[in-house]
């Protein structure tokens, strides 16, 4: 893994709101983003924002059903951040 996506992943990451929307989607498995609006308690522009960053880092997959979009984690992604962490240990 590159420094660059080190760099990008920890920056979406290091806020509470996007910690929360990661958690309600590795509970779902798959969530759209209204759901995600419902889950959490901040406007729909904020949570769009939040969503744009973790799908900018890669964290997030956008999957397009009609004119909504569901979300599900990129497992393989954040398994590869968490290995290069673990070289810290």
């Amino acid at each position: 893994m590159d420094l660059k996506s080190v760099e990008r992943i920890s920056k979406a990451i290091g806020d509470p709101h996007r910690i929360k929307i990661l958690q309600a989607v590795k509970k779902q498995g798959c969530l759209p983003c209204a759901d995600i609006c419902n889950m959490i308690d901040l406007t729909q522009s904020s949570i769009s924002h939040h969503v744009k960053q973790l799908t900018d880092a890669g964290l997030l997959i956008a999957e397009k059903e009609g004119r909504n979009v569901r979300y599900t984690l990129d497992k393989k992604l954040l398994n590869e951040y968490t290995r290069f962490l673990a070289t810290f240990a």
